[in-house]
């Protein structure tokens, strides 16, 4: 009898228990019908074409057709993004045409596929300057002359991007160097003139400005500095640049 209770017993916990969960197991899904999709096509390089988009465009920038320039140096950019001269084209015409952050952009772009590009990091430095962005201005004209000692453009920037920056000793050396490799262009004589006169010595800024009026005649001609801003001058180094004009009458 107690065996049969204990046989009972054990029916009736087995019959209480409650029965693993049924795990469904769908099937794997069946390929995707239709040919596989098509890879990217590499982009059509067509260095000829470039280089007559990049002769168009500076025809029309002499002709001082921005717009149209802007457009034939972005189609040779297209046609031959590898050629380095194309994003120069186009970064320096943009630069001109008043589009700084664009300009820089695409010097930008020219620099990472083309790091000590000299022409390139010149022009960088100048948009750099042009738009106020000084330490931007001076550690990229410093790797253009960490390519080429003797530099003329990055020099001269220097000196004015350094008299911006209230470092005269820095101004004077670069400006100094700059007219030292390019003799004749008066524009590094009026940049050593002005931070020489920042810097208190009054006497040597003068006579460096005079060898500017030596060069070109017109310096002596308030209305004929206004072009120093196509030069990199802010118009605050223009005011300075005639106060050593006046000084010197």
């Amino acid at each position: 009898m107690m065996k049969f209770w204990l046989c009972l017993g054990m029916v009736a916990l087995l019959g209480c228990s409650t029965p693993p969960p049924q795990v469904e197991v769908s099937p794997p899904a069946p390929p995707p019908s239709g040919p596989d999709p098509s890879p990217t096509p590499p982009p059509v390089i067509d260095s000829q074409a470039a280089a007559e988009y990049r002769l168009s465009g500076l025809s029309q920038r002499g002709q001082d057709d921005l717009e149209g320039a802007i457009a034939a140096f972005r189609q040779a950019v297209e046609l031959d993004a590898q050629n380095p001269e194309g994003r120069d084209l186009l970064g320096w015409t943009l630069h001109l045409d008043g589009q700084g952050e664009a300009a820089s952009q695409a010097l930008q772009a020219n620099l990472e596929l083309h790091p000590d590009r000299i022409s390139t990091l010149n022009a960088l430095g100048i948009v750099y300057l042009v738009q106020g962005n000084l330490d931007q201005a001076v550690a990229t004209h410093t790797q253009a002359i960490e390519q080429d000692a003797e530099n003329e453009i990055a020099h001269y920037n220097l000196s004015l991007a350094y008299q911006r920056l209230q470092d005269y000793e820095s101004a004077i050396a670069h400006a100094q160097t700059a007219t030292q490799l390019e003799p004749h262009n008066p524009h590094p004589w009026v940049a050593l003139a002005i931070a020489l006169w920042e810097s208190g010595d009054q006497t040597a800024a003068q006579a460096a400005y005079q060898t500017a009026i030596g060069l070109d005649d017109r310096y002596r001609d308030r209305v004929f500095l206004d072009h120093l801003e196509k030069a990199g001058f802010s118009r605050e180094q223009i005011e300075q640049t005639d106060a050593v004009r006046q000084g010197g009458t």
